[in-house]
C-alpha cells in the first residue's frame, strides 16, 4: 500500500511483506499521536503479544511536530522531533511485536479540517486492507481536538466502507479524558495486568514526551490501577489493572447517528445515575 504523505511510512518488525503484515492483522488502532498507542491500547496489545493468530497494527496519523519538549529536546526543531517520535514509535512497534506500524504524517490542522476527505480515503484504504476484527481508537469526550477530529475520521472512513469490509466492532478508548464516568455497564473493561515488563517498556521508549516535561507513564500506569481498584465498590478486584473504553460500534454503523448526540445520551445517563444515587438517600 502506498500512502499519500512524502514522509509517510509503513515499518513491519518481523520484516514481512507489508501487504502480509497489513492482511493478518486482526486488531487496528488508530490514533492522533506517536505514544497515544501505547497509553490507550495495552489491552489489545497484550492480548496479541506473542501469538500467532492474533496481530496488532498501530497507525498514528500526525507527523509529531509541535509537541511541548525541554531538557535535552529543548532546542530540537520540529523537523527534528518528527524524525525522534517517528524511531520512538518503530521502537515502540518492535517491543510490542506489532504486525505493522503505520505513520501517516499528516500535519495535525490536517486532521482537524473537516472537509479533509484525502485523511478519510486513506484510512479507509488502510482499513481495507487489514479488514480487522476490531479498531480502536480515541473517544469523544477527549478534551485534545486533534484526538476528537481523528476519531470522527475514523467514523467516517468505515461508514464509508461497504458491510463486508467493516469491523466486527469499534472501541474509543482513554488519554486525555479518562472513561471513568461512563456508567459501569457501559464501559468496556479490557484487562491490562498481563505483561507489567512490557507495559512500561512502551511507555518508556517515548523519552521524548516524558523527558520533555511530561509523565506519561507514571500517569498511564496509575491510571490503570485506579480503574481497575475503583471500579466496584463491593467486590474484590478481578485485576489490578485496566483501561475502559466505549463500544461504538453501533453508532459508526448508523449513519443516521450523530457523534455528538451519540456520546452526549452517556454523559445524560451518568447525570440520570447522579441523580437518581441522591435522591436514594436524601432526607
Amino acid at each position: 500500500m502506498k500512502l499519500n504523505k512524502q514522509h509517510a511510512q509503513i515499518f513491519v518488525p518481523d520484516n514481512s511483506p507489508v501487504e502480509t503484515a497489513l492482511a493478518r492483522t486482526t486488531a487496528l488502532c488508530i490514533t492522533a499521536h506517536q505514544d497515544d498507542i501505547e497509553i490507550m491500547a495495552f489491552g489489545p496489545i497484550v492480548e496479541c503479544f506473542a501469538k500467532d493468530d492474533k496481530w496488532f497494527t498501530g497507525v498514528v496519523v500526525t507527523d509529531g511536530a509541535g509537541s511541548p519538549r525541554s531538557g535535552v529536546y529543548e532546542k530540537f526543531t520540529d523537523e527534528e522531533m518528527k524524525t525522534v517520535r517517528a524511531q520512538e514509535q518503530k521502537t515502540a512497534a518492535g517491543i510490542g511485536q506489532y504486525s505493522a506500524q503505520v505513520l501517516m504524517a499528516y500535519k495535525s490542522s490536517e486532521v482537524k479540517d473537516p472537509h479533509n476527505e484525502e485523511l478519510v480515503k486513506e484510512l479507509a484504504e488502510l482499513i481495507k486492507q487489514c479488514k480487522p476484527t476490531a479498531i480502536y481508537t480515541h473517544n469523544l469526550a477527549d478534551k485534545h481536538d486533534t484526538h476528537v477530529a481523528v476519531a470522527l475520521r475514523v467514523i467516517s472512513a468505515v461508514r464509508s466502507l461497504p458491510i463486508e469490509d467493516r469491523p466486527q466492532k469499534v472501541y474509543s478508548l482513554e488519554v486525555w479524558r479518562g472513561l471513568d464516568w461512563l456508567c459501569d455497564e457501559d464501559k468496556s473493561v479490557f484487562d491490562t495486568s498481563a505483561h507489567t515488563n512490557l507495559a512500561a517498556a512502551l511507555l518508556g521508549v517515548h523519552d521524548s514526551q516524558i523527558a520533555g516535561g511530561k509523565r506519561y507513564d507514571l500517569a498511564t500506569l496509575g491510571r490503570r490501577n485506579a480503574n481497575a481498584t475503583f471500579f466496584a465498590s463491593h467486590d474484590v478486584d478481578a485485576s489490578d489493572s485496566v483501561t475502559y473504553g466505549l463500544d461504538i460500534t453501533d453508532l459508526v454503523n448508523d449513519e443516521t447517528l450523530s457523534p455528538a448526540k451519540f456520546i452526549i445520551g452517556f454523559i445524560d445517563r451518568f447525570k440520570d445515575e447522579i441523580t437518581t444515587r441522591i435522591e436514594r438517600v436524601a432526607p
